[in-house]
């Protein structure tokens, strides 16, 4: 018999999303029932990001942070922006983007903490260690999540330490997984909800902390690089913070939607940091963590429709980041905000008279409900889901305030009349929207090269503000991928064991442990697609674009197959988005497995 937990509110990640969410909702609403679950083995295991914290969204959840110990205590103090060629560095003016007076290096993971500690005293309960496996998806509304079991064997046996998945039903789930999350996913396909906007864009995030030399560490400083050793045509750039305890954290991201497949995210990484004007930091230093994460790139155009019967998506599950800024905590940490607002307003409805059950996946009041049928009679092409028609509500003007009106057009879309229908427009009417929309053509122009890129971004900051009138589209990173006979190879030199390191050594410094007898969260949809295409065609890119060395292909009698290394894995997901042939698969593996990050 499957046991089943009943609240209010279920919140599936611990992030800055769900723990703002988690926060704001009971500020809002203190008898509120929230649980939240987190799949890493503790809150902040499994975060990464840069990072450098912008505290709007702070300020609006927690005014007082600083005397509550938030763990931001390394004010930017200086910026750069630099162009480097294979053996030169030139500073270039910084784009008002990205710079960052009055924002904080900080660990995100060590955040996360703080405001999984803030969620806990208001009365939020957390369970870490538990993976959403499963939507529960019940006349056409999410009713909740199945977890994952444990104790199941490699071959599916149950072993002795086995616990049956358990059923954590609620009224409204929040689904805060960050990039590529694998429920979130699956929503997006289940009700339709990337209808109409461009294909998310991704990036790989790759990132160090060291302990340099007191005499190299400048607490505060802020650098950034673009340039070598990325080609013109190819996305990809550089950080590298000063924290405190003379720590920096230094990384490179790529753009996914790189043509070679001989490029190798995690050897350009290794190679950067060769480079004449950076290795100098680092020479005498120690490495003490290594991580990777897949980034969302796409922005505005790529936000999927984030309401749904019974839920919402928040955070980098839909996709916030500001790819110019380097930056998505506050804009993560502001939707879940939004969110709570909208699901504290269904809520306080649903008790009125004439209401029905949210677990219903209906309307709170009855004029709501007789629109709804009133839409789906006049309007017979409404989105079908479970056998529930959903007419989308006219945009206001609010919504069309940032310049998408419609569905159709990019943007955030119009809401559905569902659950959370004022989520989506109170979001748009935000900062988030105005922040987003204004730095929508950038990141895709890179398509371009990187000298146009830097030319029109200058022109679209500068001379149209960000209102140009024209919005640039996307496409799928892994349909990028030239084959390998057209396509130069690159030839990465060996690792020194002191800048420069291989990916296992790597791996070793990620904390990462799955347990060997479970089965593999990373499976193919047809076996023999490896061998007959993706390294046919394209020389085995998995075996490069993983940074974890997940994937390799082995000698076995008279060919080769293509070996899957579970438990290297990283949880980046990379995998998942750039295989040529979306051929991988990744689900979430039992809980409390992947990295354990000390402070990313």
């Amino acid at each position: 018999m499957t046991d089943i937990m009943e609240c209010d509110v279920l919140i599936v990640g611990a992030g800055p999303a769900g723990l703002s969410a988690a926060i704001r909702l009971k500020q809002l609403s203190p008898e509120c029932n929230i649980i939240l679950i987190e799949k890493g083995s503790e809150v902040g295991a499994h975060i990464l990001s840069g990072a450098v914290l912008d505290p709007i969204a702070l300020n609006e959840l927690l005014p007082d942070w600083k005397a509550l110990g938030a763990p931001l205590n390394v004010e930017v103090t200086s910026d750069s922006f630099n162009l480097l060629t294979r053996a030169k560095k030139f500073r270039l003016p910084t784009p008002p983007q990205m710079k960052n007076h009055g924002n904080y290096i900080i660990s995100l993971a060590n955040l996360c903490r703080w405001l999984a500690t803030q969620a806990e005293g208001l009365g939020v309960q957390i369970f870490p260690g538990f993976t959403g496996a499963e939507a529960i998806i019940e006349d056409g509304a999410v009713k909740g999540i199945r977890t994952g079991a444990f104790g199941i064997g490699k071959h599916g046996e149950d072993k002795a330490t086995y616990q049956p998945p358990m059923e954590l039903r609620a009224k409204l789930t929040l689904f805060a997984e960050g990039c590529r999350g694998s429920l979130s996913q699956k929503l997006m396909d289940t009700f339709k909800l990337r209808e109409g906007v461009e294909p998310q864009t991704y990036g790989i995030g790759i990132k160090e902390i060291w302990q340099v030399a007191p005499e190299k560490h400048q607490l505060g400083r802020v650098e950034h690089s673009i340039g070598w050793p990325m080609n013109a045509m190819t996305y990809g750039g550089s950080f590298i913070y000063h924290l405190e305890d003379h720590q920096v954290a230094v990384g490179y991201v790529v753009g996914l939607d790189y043509t070679n497949p001989h490029l190798d995210p995690f050897k350009e990484f290794q190679r950067f940091k060769n480079h004449p004007k950076i290795r100098p930091l680092f020479e005498g230093g120690k490495r003490l963590v290594y991580g990777a994460r897949a980034l969302n790139e796409g922005g505005w155009q790529s936000i999927p429709k984030l309401a749904f019967p019974g839920g919402a998506l928040i955070g980098c599950a839909a996709g916030f980041l500001n790819v110019p800024r380097i930056k998505g905590s506050h804009t993560a940490m502001k939707s879940g905000m939004v969110a709570a607002e909208s699901v504290v307003e269904y809520l306080s409805r649903s008790v009125a008279p004439h209401s029905h059950s949210p677990l219903e996946g209906e309307s709170t009041e009855q004029s709501e409900r007789d629109d709804l049928e009133s839409n789906a009679e006049s309007n017979p092409s409404s989105d079908s889901v479970g056998g529930d028609r959903m007419q989308a509500v006219p945009p206001t003007k609010t919504q069309e305030s940032f310049g998408s009106p419609s569905r159709g057009e990019q943007g955030l879309h119009a809401p559905l009349a569902i659950e959370l229908a004022s989520y989506e427009p109170a979001l748009r009417a935000s900062w988030v929207g105005e922040e987003l929309y204004a730095v929508r053509n950038i990141r895709p122009v890179f398509r371009l090269g990187l000298w146009a890129a830097l030319v029109f971004s200058a022109i679209d900051t500068y001379v149209f503000k960000g209102r140009a009138p024209w919005t640039f589209k996307h496409h799928a990173d892994h349909s990028a991928l030239k084959p390998a006979a057209s396509s130069k190879k690159i030839d990465y030199p060996a690792p020194d064991g002191v800048v420069s390191f291989d990916r296992l050594s790597s791996v070793y410094l990620s904390n990462t442990n799955h347990e060997e007898d479970q089965p593999s969260h990373l499976t193919l949809r047809d076996a023999n697609v490896p061998v007959a295409v993706n390294l046919a065609v394209y020389d085995g890119p998995e075996a490069r674009f993983c940074p974890a060395g997940v994937y390799e292909y082995v000698d076995e009698g008279a060919g080769k197959r293509l070996q899957i290394n579970a438990q290297n894995c990283v949880h980046c997901k990379t995998c998942d988005i750039k295989d040529p042939t979306q051929n991988i698969v990744w689900v979430t593996p039992e809980g409390g497995g992947g990295p354990n990050y000390g402070n990313m």
